[in-house]
This record gives structure tokens, sequence and C-alpha cells, in this order.
């Protein structure tokens, strides 16, 4: 039987994190964690004060912090040998999802072995344990997601694995590590949660169950983010924007995604777009094509991002209006920038639809995909619609 809502991961939430992390560390009868990290976040003055609490108690450390965004394959490698060499017995994630996605995929090695290629290949991933993520930002919930998601520097594609086992053992949600996030990634990111409650929400793997994680995710996003960017170092609103993205993370776990991430992956990796960013551009053709059999769900989103409705509109115009409330939201009240500041050429990102059209998860759209419906929603996205 396919279970659904299973959540294996122990959640911390935290004020003080320099102290709560150590104990994490001595409870799990971890002695030698490898922090991954990238090189600004391993500069930063938390990070300084974690390190010496580690000393301090009596631990050792390594630090692998050659992370970058949109990681290759060869940096999990990389990471593993320095894992493997230092004879560390934990992976200590600290930074935004492709860290964390960058630590998963060594963890993944420290239990299982081999080359991360051969798990993108579908090589089973067994039960792999020792996997603390704390999140630097609020979005890609990979630290309650199964997934890792890599980048081949020869392609430019993305490639994810799915491997429950591979799932964090701790995440420890500290709003200490957001508040200085920049507004921009604020936004990107803030928006790439929203779109993973959206797809889940609206995918032909929605359960009742997930649909009330969803409903519940964006609610706090379309209420918080924008206090947060009113309001950058108010922990209360940063705490909530933190669990909003924790959530997402778990409802793709259960609902997936869908086309809106499809073209992220595909888009995004070609032309170097943010992977929040392109969700965002993504979701409102998205939301417009799914309407037509999830009439009721995307009739909820806009009544969650503050539509109200007579009773008469049809499936159409339910898409329609939902859609340009969302970008209202995302353009207006958030203040996100444009696509056409990517300069993108246009014939070029609308003939990728072949291959969006079989990227992964394209499968889970709950209305049938084919190269031309794909074209026409990318022109959509392309042109601004």
């Amino acid at each position: 039987m396919n279970y659904k809502m299973i959540q294996s991961v122990n959640i911390l939430t935290t004020d003080n994190f320099v102290e709560d992390a150590v104990g994490v560390l001595q409870k799990g009868g971890y002695s030698k964690p490898l922090i991954v990290t990238d090189e600004f976040m391993a500069g930063t003055d938390l990070m300084k004060a974690f390190l010496n609490k580690i000393t301090d108690a009596g631990l050792q450390y390594c630090i692998f912090d050659s992370v970058k965004p949109d990681p290759v394959i060869l940096t999990v490698d990389n990471g593993y040998e320095v894992y493997a060499e230092e004879s560390c017995d934990a992976v200590f994630a600290i930074g935004g999802g492709s860290v964390l996605d960058v630590a998963r995929g060594i963890n993944i090695l420290a239990h299982n072995g081999g080359k991360i290629i051969s798990y993108i290949e579908g090589k089973a991933v067994k039960h792999s344990p020792g996997l603390i993520s704390v999140p630097t930002t609020s979005g890609t919930g990979s630290e309650l997601s199964n997934a890792v998601v890599l980048t081949d520097p020869e392609t430019d594609s993305k490639h994810t694995i799915l491997a429950d086992g591979a799932k964090s053992e701790v995440a420890i949600l500290a709003p200490e590590w957001v508040l200085t996030l920049p507004l921009g990634q604020t936004i990107a990111t803030g928006l790439d949660a929203f779109s993973h409650a959206a797809e889940a929400y609206t995918s032909k793997l929605a359960t009742p169950v997930n649909d009330a994680i969803c409903e519940k995710v964006m609610f706090i996003i379309v209420n918080y983010l924008p206090k947060v960017i009113e309001n950058p170092t108010d922990k209360l609103v940063r705490s909530k924007m933190q669990v909003a993205a924790a959530l997402g993370g778990w409802a793709i776990n259960n609902g997936g995604t869908h086309i809106g991430h499809s073209i992220a992956h595909i888009t995004g990796a070609e032309f170097h777009v943010p992977h929040g960013m392109m969700c965002a551009y993504a979701l409102p053709a998205a939301l417009k094509y799914v309407s037509g059999v999830q009439t009721r769900k995307v009739k909820e989103i806009g009544q969650i991002l503050g539509l109200t409705f007579n009773g008469d509109e049809d499936a159409d115009q339910i898409g329609d209006l939902v859609s340009k409330a969302y970008i209202h939201f995302r353009d207006i009240t958030l203040g996100m920038q444009p696509i056409s500041k990517f300069n993108i050429d246009k014939e070029v990102f609308i003939n990728l639809s072949s291959e969006v059209v079989n990227e992964r998860f394209a499968s889970n759209t709950p209305l049938p995909l084919d190269e031309e419906v794909v074209r026409r929603l990318m022109t959509e996205i392309i042109e601004g619609e």
C-alpha cells in the first residue's frame, strides 16, 4: 500500500541555535560532523560561534564549503571524499536548497557508497541517518524533502533523486539564520514554497490530508511574506515563513509538483534563472491550465489570495482570475522583478517545450500534456501574460 503523510524528520524550532545545534549532535551520538555550507555562510559570525561551541563541547568537525548555486554532480562526490578522508560520522548542512541538496547527496554516499550518478540512474537508497539540516532560506523545504536536485554541467540539465531513506534525521528551524536574507532571495524562495503547495494541491497525487497542509502553507505565505518584506528582522514573521517552507517540502514529498516545476527545472537550468523565480513565473500559466479539472481547488487558491467570486464563473474564468490575482501578489505586493529582466531569447525558451513535456514531474499534471500545449503555456510565460 502507498501510504501518505509519513513524517520521519525530527523538527526543532529554536531561538538559540548554537546551544541547541550542539545538543542535537550530542544527543545523536555524533562526534565529528562534516559541516556542509557555502563560502558566505562559512564566514558568518553565527557559524563561527557554532564551530567554537562544537570545540568547547569536546567534539570535532570538518568543513566542506564548496557548494555553489545549482550544484553540479561532482560537488557531491568531492564532498563525500572529504567526509571519508576525515572519518566524519554525520553531515550537518547549513544553507539554502543547494547546500541541503549536496549534503543529502553526501549522506547518501556515506551510507550507500559509490558515486552519486548511480543514484541519479536509479540505484536504490537505503536508510541513511545522520543528516542534520539547517535552512538559511525559507522556500525549498529541502529540510523535510526527500529530493536531491543536481545539475549536469555538460548538458546544463537538472537531475533529481527521490529517496525517502535519505531524508534528514533532524531539521533545525532557527530564524537567526534568515534575518539577513536579502530581499530578492526572500521573495524568490517564499514564492518557491507557494509553488510547492499550489502544485502539490492540484497534482494527480493530491490527497485530502495533504490538501490541508497545502492550504495552510499558501495561507501563511500570503499573510506573512509581505510582512517579512516590510520588516525583515522580525523573528516571528521569519519563523512563520520557515514553517511554511518546511511544510511545503513535506507536501511535495506526498503530492509532488507538476508542469510549473517541470518548466522551471528545464528553463532555469538553461537560462540560469533562480529556481524560485522561475517557478513563480510559471505558476500562473499552470494554474490556468489545470483549472479545467481542478476548478474547486484553483478557486480555493484564489480565495486564499483574497479573491471573492459571485458563483457564476466557469472554469476558464476562474483560472484567469486566479492567475491574475497571483501575478498581482507576486509583482505588486511583493515586487518581484519581471522575467524580461533576464533577456531570455523567446524562441529558444519556447523550443524547450519538447524537454519540458518529458521532464520527470510533468506526468503529475492532472490534464494531458503534449508539446503543443506546453508551447502555449511557455509562450504565456515568456510574454508575461
